[in-house]
C-alpha cells in the first residue's frame, strides 16, 4: 500500500474540515426554510466525516504531528459520535434544556474550531478559507437557533 505524502494528508484534512462545515451550513439552511427532514438527512450524512478523520488521526503518527493535532481530531470525532448517538440513534430532545444546549454548543464550537487548525496544516490560504466558513457557520448556528429553536 502506498503511503500518502504529508501534503496529501494536509489537503485531505483541509477538504474534510470544509466539507463538514459546509454540510452543517446546508443543515442550518434546510432548517431555516422548514425542511427539517432534509436537515436530518444532511446531519446523518455528515457523520461520514469520521472516515477521513480516522485516517487523519492514524496518519498523524506517521507525519509526526504535535499533540494538539490529535486533540483537534479527537474532539471532532467525539463530537460526531455524540451527535450520531443523541440526534440520530436515540433522537433525544435535549435542545429544550438550557444547560444541555450550552454544553452542546461549547462542544460543537470546540470541535469545529479545532478543524481550522487541521486545515491550517495545508497552508495559510486553507486556514483563511476555513476560518471564513467557520464564521459563516457560527453565525448561521445562532440565526437558525433563533428562528427554529433547534
Amino acid at each position: 500500500m502506498k503511503v500518502a505524502s504529508v501534503q496529501t494528508v494536509n489537503l485531505i484534512g483541509a477538504i474534510t474540515a470544509n466539507v463538514y462545515m459546509l454540510s452543517v451550513i446546508a443543515l442550518f439552511a434546510a432548517r431555516m426554510v422548514g425542511q427539517y427532514e432534509l436537515g436530518r438527512w444532511i446531519g446523518l450524512a455528515s457523520t461520514l466525516v469520521v472516515v477521513p478523520l480516522a485516517y487523519l488521526f492514524a496518519s498523524g503518527f506517521r507525519t509526526n504531528r504535535p499533540l494538539i493535532y490529535f486533540v483537534w481530531l479527537s474532539l471532532m470525532i467525539l463530537f460526531v459520535l455524540v451527535e450520531l448517538i443523541i440526534d440520530h440513534i436515540f433522537q433525544l430532545d435535549f435542545r429544550s434544556v438550557q444547560w444541555a444546549v450550552i454544553l452542546y454548543v461549547m462542544f460543537f464550537f470546540g470541535a469545529t474550531g479545532g478543524m481550522i487548525g487541521v486545515a491550517a496544516q495545508a497552508g495559510r490560504l486553507w486556514a483563511s478559507v476555513t476560518g471564513i466558513i467557520f464564521l459563516i457557520m457560527a453565525a448561521l448556528a445562532f440565526i437558525q437557533r433563533a428562528m427554529t429553536g433547534l
